[in-house]
């Protein structure tokens, strides 16, 4: 294929929390670069995961969820990046979940109607639909009163109608020469991606609402021949919650370190020793300078 006829450009995932934008970036990629919990507002990063094939090269981008601004200075943060990231991208792709359609969804709807950038309905969870005759009067109802440029349906936990969902933004992408090396699959450093793992373990591992009080900062990353040790802090905002982190005997630090390990080493192909702290640093997040050190900055 000549240059010429090759495409390079970005494509935004967008949509309210939990509709599955971390899962279909897994499934686009064909690897797991985000991490992935049942919670929402997993994601607090802007995330890019880099697909290469012969005829393009597409920069897809994970956001965090758009819902309604909490009180605190993390969920205006998450917002901030929801609403900007879909200026840098080529192609915008509205995830949303199976047939619901909720407030957050009209808002996302209102962000991407807004770009010059063609726009794409993703109707994701489809595999879990048990009426699937109701999918097609869904889509139509949506697509009949907001003009997106292409409708799909996925079940990105699976990888049903992704290779579609491809294509299609492929096609929809300008023509230019790759970017990436072939072999780069994201734009985040191993110790951004370590903190996330021991950070989708908390979320895993903590009850209720003790995981959004928890962030992680990588200390110390340090590669030797035969394996690679991290040091990693969980911070926490009350004495009382790093009780719950710590739990009886350290039992529950130990569970939330293996498994952020073992995950590391699927991820890295690597040995990996891992060392965990939690400390405290009260009301960290509605602290501009403690959202700066821990990587939540424009």
């Amino acid at each position: 294929m000549s240059n010429a006829e090759h495409r390079f450009g970005r494509a935004a995932l967008v949509g309210r929390p939990n509709v599955g934008k971390s899962t279909l970036l897994n499934a686009l990629l064909g690897t797991r670069l985000s991490i992935v919990t049942p919670k929402a507002q997993t994601t607090r990063h802007r995330i890019a995961g880099i697909v290469t094939r012969p005829d393009a090269q597409v920069v897809f981008i994970d956001t965090p969820g758009l819902h309604e601004a909490g009180r605190r200075a993390l969920n205006r943060q998450m917002n901030r990046i929801a609403r900007q990231v879909p200026d840098e991208a080529d192609v915008l792709v509205h995830v949303v979940d199976g047939l619901r359609w909720r407030d957050e969804d009209e808002e996302v709807w209102k962000l991407v109607a807004a770009r010059a950038a063609s726009c794409l309905l993703a109707i994701n969870k489809v595999d879990l639909q048990a009426d699937k005759t109701a999918l097609l009067p869904f889509a139509r109802r949506i697509t009949n009163e907001r003009p997106y440029a292409g409708v799909h349906f996925v079940a990105a936990r699976r990888g049903d109608g992704v290779d579609a969902l491809l294509d299609d933004v492929v096609g929809r992408l300008p023509v230019g020469p790759a970017v990436h090396a072939d072999d780069e699959y994201t734009d985040r450093s191993e110790r951004f991606l370590a903190a996330e793992l021991v950070r989708e373990q908390l979320m895993l591992q903590l009850a209720a609402e003790l995981p959004y009080s928890t962030a992680v900062e990588i200390e110390g990353f340090t590669d030797e021949p035969a394996i690679t040790r991290i040091g990693a802090v969980i911070w926490v905002e009350r004495d009382s919650q790093k009780g719950i982190v710590i739990g009886a005997g350290g039992e529950r630090l130990k569970k939330i370190g293996s498994a952020a390990r073992r995950a590391m080493e699927r991820l890295f192909d690597r040995r990996v020793f891992l060392e965990l702290h939690v400390r405290v640093r009260a009301s960290w997040s509605d602290d501009a300078a403690a959202l700066r050190r821990f990587g939540y900055s424009d």
